[in-house]
């Protein structure tokens, strides 16, 4: 363990706040951790910051070691798969040394051969769109919010965030000379996108609540207060986003709240034209639109929670316009379709596990197709999903798949013959055989009976003896599913004998609509009790020892990491919270805060119904906090974050602190506040390292587990069953 020596930690001011709701009177004695320009709010920070680095500053060699293994195993000079758009080759590539990609293009001379260059090389006659290391100058903080080529592929459009918020600076720049044509338009929100003769942007602003809820036209060069507003959404669950079609013909604004749905499209090459609506929003209907040649694919619930796709006429005004073309079968979730010219192909789940389907042009059926081909994956847990394929006339599409243990591999799928060839696969460097390395899918049984899959990463040398050290993640909200993933970092726990599982608890979306349903509103307690049920069993089956089980969310899987150490602290060791949405009730309470209106809809309206409001209560981890020994707790939180305020953080590490009957120098309460990011914390792929180098270090000291364990040797692994490869 660290050096049990460290300050005193700080303790915040108690000032009180009544809050009075539904005859439920409650004083929150540090609701003024609110305002990050307040003087003593930031001293405070701070103060948590110093306090944190003091308390783990023994841990500096280990931060230093993790660091370093990531460093070693990811190739830093390298690029991607060249995507061919038009007459060029786009693809972006990364230099060692710096932290931002740089985003570039070649002329395609031959449309069949894809460029082959070596990692460490540039590729002859490039031309260079965007360095981010050049745009970021000086910047703590850098994020690309839109990144756009016009049909004519004669200029970029591109929207920069230097401070973490999410609203963006816009530049337009002529891709033949490298002017700069306009840099007006200031503080906008994500998603940018040309008419068709490159004359004209959409962009999208957001209100005081973050919410992107109008759409603008602007003429490239001209004054911002002549932009046109297109669309104001008074309807203050929607949001809304600008894209385009594949052939790039049509502009489609999707206006959304997270059980409602509204597509407009738009002829691109009249953008003074009115936008068209598909089919006029119905309440608790969601749908998509794909425009494929003469007519649209429409994945929607009307009458299928997993969703159907339907076909309709190119110039549908109607849902009554939509035809029949395949229904969801049994453990089936639709997600969404894409068009090309030989084939659409349907994005689904299917038993928990993303998959696609292939759906060949067929011009002698009515719908324009024949029966779905399914795309077949070996490995029994991993995520598979359409890479970039802009063309729609592509004879061959990319598609990436990845697991736990296999990294991304980018394939060419060839739609005549099936074959699919590696067009890269992420190098892993260094000291690793990722033959050392095993998943496996477990299911632990809910309080309700429900059967909740884990998936399962370790050393293969492990046996289930019980004494392992253990870290289970989860998120379980907005029908988000966390699908798996390969992660270098995540090597440096695997090689100190930590068993890595991930929760996927209801609320989430792994298994269907039904799993999302039955964890949201007034069922969202199910959330919590399934992740405590899958701790319980990592432990029954021997994985992880009892007293070594860590815990990590993120965002609302931050709630679910507050709200479960609050349930059973005594089951954890360690629990971090990243960005957590832990006074979540506070927050719902307040329309007047970002996001809260349009969150109505998945956590219930708690200023309206009184069973809404003491659900929440009753499960909200700030406002749930006991007089008891908790887990070491790190909470790390970013001062720019405008989806969770880093306000959460800071009042529950205050509570915490001035409650739980920890030991402070074995089971410390930790606030680390980023100062310069936002919600996805440091960016800068460097910092980025350090960061997780720093919470892992924290959580790896926790559980036991700071030294690397033996390589695992062939000798090693004699008498266990070989895994075959992975067939792609």
């Amino acid at each position: 363990m660290a050096d049990p020596t460290e300050p005193t930690p700080p303790l915040a001011a108690v000032r009180e706040h009544i809050r009075e709701h539904h005859g439920d009177r409650v004083i929150d004695r540090y609701e003024w951790l609110r305002d990050g320009d307040d003087l003593e709010v930031r001293a405070y920070l701070d103060a948590e910051n110093a306090y944190a680095d003091a308390r783990t500053a023994g841990l500096q060699p280990l931060r230093d070691s993790i660091f370093g293994e990531i460093k070693s195993r990811i190739l830093e000079t390298d690029l991607s798969v060249p995507v061919r758009s038009g007459p060029w080759w786009y693809y972006s590539r990364t230099v060692e040394g710096q932290q931002y990609a740089i985003h570039a293009r070649v002329a395609v001379t031959d449309p069949a051969v894809r460029p082959v260059v070596a990692p460490d090389e540039t590729p002859d006659g490039e031309q260079v769109l965007l360095d981010g290391n050049v745009e970021a100058g000086s910047s703590e903080f850098f994020s690309v919010g839109a990144l756009s080529v016009s049909v004519d592929h004669s200029r970029l459009a591109f929207a920069t965030d230097t401070s973490g918020d999410e609203r963006f600076d816009l530049v337009v720049r002529d891709l033949t000379t490298g002017e700069t044509l306009d840099e007006s338009l200031t503080g906008i929100g994500y998603g940018v996108e040309f008419s068709h003769d490159g004359g004209t942007l959409f962009y999208t602003r957001v209100d005081d609540a973050w919410r992107p809820h109008q759409l603008w036209r602007h003429v490239v060069g001209s004054d911002p207060s002549g932009d046109v507003l297109v669309h104001d959404e008074p309807d203050e669950r929607f949001w809304m986003g600008i894209g385009s079609s594949r052939d790039d013909r049509w502009l489609i604004l999707a206006l959304g709240s997270k059980t409602t749905s509204e597509v407009r499209l738009l002829d691109a090459t009249t953008p003074e034209a009115d936008f068209r609506v598909v089919a006029p929003r119905r309440e608790g209907v969601e749908y998509d639109v794909e425009p494929a040649a003469d007519r649209l694919l429409i994945v929607h619930n009307t009458d299928n929670p997993d969703s159907d796709l339907a076909w309709a006429p190119l110039d549908a005004t109607s849902h009554e316009e939509w035809q029949p073309l395949l229904a969801a079968g049994e453990g089936e979730r639709f997600l969404g379709v894409d068009a090309f010219d030989e084939v659409a192909v349907l994005s689904l789940r299917r038993e928990g596990l993303t998959s696609l389907s292939l759906l060949p042009v067929d011009i002698t059926s009515e719908s324009g197709y024949a029966a779905p081909v399914p795309v077949p994956f070996d490995e029994p847990i991993y995520s598979a999903g359409l890479g970039d394929n802009p063309e729609p006339g592509q004879s061959a599409l990319q598609v990436v798949f990845e697991s736990f243990v296999t990294p991304r591999t980018v394939l060419d799928l060839d739609l005549a013959t099936g074959t699919r060839t590696i067009l890269k696969q992420q190098p892993v460097l260094g000291d690793v055989d990722l033959s050392d390395y095993v998943q496996r899918r477990e299911w632990a049984t809910a309080a309700d009976g429900t059967l909740v899959p884990i998936s399962v990463v370790h050393r293969v040398d492990l046996a289930p003896d019980g004494t392992h050290p253990g870290l289970l993640t989860a998120y379980g909200a907005y029908e988000h599913s966390s699908d798996p993933y390969f992660s270098v970092a995540r090597l440096s726990l695997l090689d100190r004998g930590v068993v890595h599982a991930t929760a996927h608890v209801r609320g989430g979306g792994e298994m269907g609509r039904h799993w999302y349903d039955q964890g949201k509103l007034l069922a969202k307690p199910n959330t919590f009790s399934d992740t405590l049920a899958c701790a319980d069993r990592l432990v029954e089956l021997g994985w992880v020892a009892p007293d070594r089980l860590g815990l990590e969310g993120g965002s609302a899987g931050g709630l679910l990491v507050g709200a479960v150490v609050n349930l059973a602290p005594d089951r954890f060791r360690v629990a971090h919270g990243a960005v957590p949405f832990v006074d979540a009730l506070t927050t719902i309470l307040r329309p007047d805060l970002p996001l809260t209106v349009g969150e109505w809809e998945e956590w219930g309206n708690p200023l309206e119904d009184p069973e809404v409001y003491a659900v929440m209560k009753a499960y909200t981890p700030y406002e749930n906090v006991a007089a008891r020994a908790y887990p070491a707790i790190l909470a790390t939180t970013s001062l720019n974050d405008t989806r969770v305020y880093f306000t959460e953080a800071a009042k529950w590490v205050a509570r915490l602190r001035a409650t739980v009957t920890n030991d402070a120098a074995s089971r410390p309460i930790l606030l680390r506040t980023e100062m310069a990011a936002g919600h996805g914390g440091r960016s800068g792929r460097y910092a980025a390292w350090e960061q997780v180098a720093w919470e892992w270090a924290f959580v790896l000291d926790q559980l036991g587990a700071t030294s690397r364990l033996p390589r695992v040797h062939d000798d090693e692994r004699a008498g266990r069953p070989a895994e075959e490869p992975p067939r792609h």
